[in-house]
């Protein structure tokens, strides 16, 4: 996920069947995109900091009396959080709203970037989708065989 250049998230899951914790449940997940969302506000926080700007670390949520909700998890901090309304006795305190509009303060942030794509590629068509399938299924007898 890109915005503009301004805040960046890529999350990748193994493609492990093993991997049961990455799947999506709707009984205990009705907000997966939580974790796109994580990753990408971690771009703007940083981008703050930058900046200068004074603002609640991402990942401390219970000291503003912030839970991690069984069914969605912590979209009302999220919310709160990007929209600058967690309420302290200071004031309200949040991510500022220009940062949604500054990119990184430090443009070495992008000199060392490559397409990841070179490096992660997906299969195109279903020519490539087999291939994949055997190479899994053969990394699985490997497993399974030590």
């Amino acid at each position: 996920m890109d915005y503009y250049g301004i805040g960046f998230s890529n999350i990748r899951l193994p493609n492990d069947s093993r991997s049961y914790i990455y799947k999506y449940n709707p009984r205990v997940n009705t907000f997966p995109e939580e974790v796109f969302l994580h990753e990408f506000l971690h771009s703007l926080e940083r981008n703050a900091q930058e900046y200068g700007y004074e603002r609640p670390e991402l990942h401390d949520y219970e000291k503003y009396g912030y839970r991690n909700e069984l069914l969605e998890g912590q979209k009302k901090w999220y919310t709160d959080y990007m929209n600058k309304k967690i309420e302290t006795t200071e004031g309200y305190i949040g991510l500022p709203e220009e940062i949604y509009t500054l990119k990184p303060a430090k443009s070495s942030d992008f000199k060392s970037s490559y397409e990841i794509n070179d490096v992660f590629k997906q299969s195109e068509n279903i020519i490539e989708e087999i291939i994949e399938i055997f190479e899994n299924l053969g990394r699985k007898i490997q497993l399974m065989s030590n």
